[in-house]
């Protein structure tokens, strides 16, 4: 197997549910060997979010969720209860043989341990610590715990997702996925591969302190920046975009597509396409600016020509004039297109485990580097899969793994 990026990286995987877990599996796609540590009998807390749970060979479900396994391939799963002196000996001798440790516990949740920052670089000053928290490590919310859900909420970004109040259907929504957990993770990772780098010039390792909060601001994007500069609060709007129009999804003869324009120049061709070159020539659509202050006269003329074709009639007359057009797929839909399909993006990893599980399909990473690609070298695990494994490589012999067993330590 060719070298990966991050092949001779270490990392203590302390996390758990989705933000630190998303940033470990970055790093392990990229060739990190990651351990991650789970509670004995228990796991990871997303282990049993099901349904769905993953089946066996026989097409029975199992008691594994598909949740754990979307953020845990490539890892090593250990269990240890750190709550016990041999269990934080353990972690202690792990960290100081590791370049990074990555935990999401409550702010001082590990100092009972020792497990927290100050202790554990004492031992070992090049290590990368970086903790994800809901609201960060100072501030009067810092000792609360923070869920995705949650943030969206305080964050605002339920306020700008969904339908008006008025319309119906209207009010507050989630976004589909637990966005800001993965964009923790995505951060998070950002952050130790600068932090990499800094020791590379200074030999030390540093503390990252990464809060959902944060990160919650961070990716309101246009629509904080909006705020921020004219003291308006962005308000929900629905398929449509506060700052470009058409951009938007329009009802067909069988359902609805999306159209994305986002210059004069693809709206003149939308129009020439759709027999009405009179609608680029009109002074009130003449610029996005104007289209965007028109677009309750604008909308409607263009949904009344959009009903009249199937998506599929549009898209084949759309692709070649270079106006962004597409359907709007389910996810079934989504991994039967043919660019998805094309692109590898999904990749079935085999297990074995002994649990019935031959394989478990995921989304390959979208990191494409070209003389280091991602590796897959192993499906999410098991529960305490790699225990022996692991703990033999730190020099316990196999008396010594009996008795941590017997005591409930591992």
């Amino acid at each position: 197997m060719a070298a990966a990026a991050l092949d001779g990286i270490k990392v203590l995987d302390l996390s758990r549910v989705l933000a630190g877990p998303w940033c470990t599996q970055i790093l392990a796609d990229l060739g990190a060997d990651v351990v991650k540590i789970e509670r004995p009998g228990v796991g990871d807390d997303t282990r049993t979010w099901g349904p769905p749970f993953l089946k066996d060979a026989g097409g029975h479900d199992t008691n594994q969720s598909t949740y754990f396994t979307a953020c845990n391939r490539n890892k090593r799963s250990v269990t240890l209860d750190m709550a016990t002196p041999e269990g934080q000996a353990l972690l202690k001798q792990m960290a100081a043989q590791s370049d990074i440790v990555v935990e999401n516990f409550k702010t001082g949740g590990l100092k009972q341990y020792g497990l927290d920052h100050e202790s554990l670089r004492a031992a070992n000053p090049r290590l990368i610590y970086c903790s994800v928290t809901g609201f960060g490590h100072d501030g009067p919310h810092a000792s609360r715990a923070g869920y995705d859900l949650m943030i969206q909420a305080t964050s605002g970004m339920m306020s700008i997702t969904g339908r008006p109040d008025e319309a119906p259907g209207g009010g507050p929504l989630r976004v589909g996925v637990a966005l800001t957990d993965l964009f923790t993770g995505v951060y998070a990772s950002t952050a130790i591969l600068a932090a990499l780098e800094v020791r590379h010039r200074t030999g030390e390792g540093q503390h990252i302190d990464m809060a959902l909060l944060d990160v919650g601001m961070a990716i309101l994007a246009n629509q904080a920046s909006a705020f921020l500069n004219t003291g308006a609060a962005p308000q929900r709007q629905g398929n449509s975009h506060p700052s470009l129009a058409p951009y938007q999804d329009f009802h067909t003869k069988d359902g609805s597509m999306l159209l994305a324009i986002g210059n004069n120049g693809q709206f003149a061709r939308f129009c020439e396409a759709a027999g009405h070159p009179d609608w680029a020539a009109d002074a009130r659509f003449a610029t996005n600016t104007l289209r965007v202050r028109h677009r309750e006269l604008l909308i409607p003329q263009m949904e009344a020509v959009t009903r009249t074709r199937n998506t599929a009639e549009w898209i084949a007359l759309l692709e070649d004039k270079a106006v962004p057009c597409g359907p709007i797929n389910d996810i079934a839909q989504a991994f039967d297109d043919e660019q998805v399909k094309a692109r590898g993006l999904a990749v079935a990893l085999p297990r074995d485990a002994g649990d019935g599980i031959a394989q478990i399909v995921g989304v390959a990473s979208p990191l494409r580097l070209q003389a280091t690609p991602p590796v897959l070298r192993r499906a999410p695990p098991a529960l305490g899969q790699h225990t022996d494994e692991v703990l033999a490589e730190m020099g316990v012999d196999a008396k010594q793994l009996a008795a941590l067993r017997s005591a409930g330590v591992i």
